[in-house]
């Protein structure tokens, strides 16, 4: 229900880097627009599968889990397990893309 706080967090984040970092000529910064790419889309279809799913609303507290007690507990319990991890994977999926397209560039 709140697994796409932590993937949204870091493409904020991304976005923010890379609007205001100078040196995007390293490994790195030469492929960010990707990495936040990948960040945005994805949370944006876990926004729309967690409104479809009804776990999102558009009422105050937005979060079905946080109208009944506990339910911040249970919140927080899967944005670390649940979010965290995704936010991990689409980031080390993106540092391998990195990796094969400059071994890839550097080969030819």
């Amino acid at each position: 229900m709140a697994c796409f706080i932590v993937p949204l967090t870091q493409a904020i984040a991304t976005s923010v880097y890379r609007k205001y970092a100078k040196h995007t000529d390293n490994f790195a910064g030469r492929n960010l627009l990707t990495l936040e790419k990948m960040l945005w889309g994805g949370s944006v279809m876990l926004i729309v599968d967690h409104i479809i799913n009804g776990e999102l609303t558009w009422r105050f507290p937005f979060f079905t889990a946080l109208e009944t007690d506990g339910g911040g507990a249970v919140m927080l319990h899967e944005i670390l397990t649940v979010g965290l991890p995704i936010s991990l994977a689409v980031t080390l999926v993106w540092a391998a893309w990195c990796f094969f397209k400059e071994r890839r560039a550097v080969n030819a």
